[in-house]
């Protein structure tokens, strides 16, 4: 994987650029005074999703009705 340093004062005036870089795959660090502060990478592609997956892990009771205090609690 590509990487590049930036400074932030260069990411502030250029971020749309960087933003398009690393959604292209190149790993953008900036730095602040000269040092590694944080990173900038694609995202990875969402995994999908099965419903239901954990339907037999869920006790029956999660679906049990709040109790009066509880409901109360979320009201104010």
């Amino acid at each position: 994987m590509n990487m590049k340093m930036v400074n932030v004062h260069e990411a502030k005036t250029t971020f749309s650029a960087l933003l398009e870089r690393a959604h292209n795959g190149e790993e953008i660090i900036l730095a602040k005074s000269g040092k590694p502060y944080a990173r900038l990478v694609p995202l990875s592609e969402p995994s999908e999703r099965e419903p239901g997956l954990y339907a037999d892990e869920v006790p029956e009771s999660f679906f049990d009705p709040l109790p009066p205090e509880e409901l109360e609690a979320w009201e104010t």
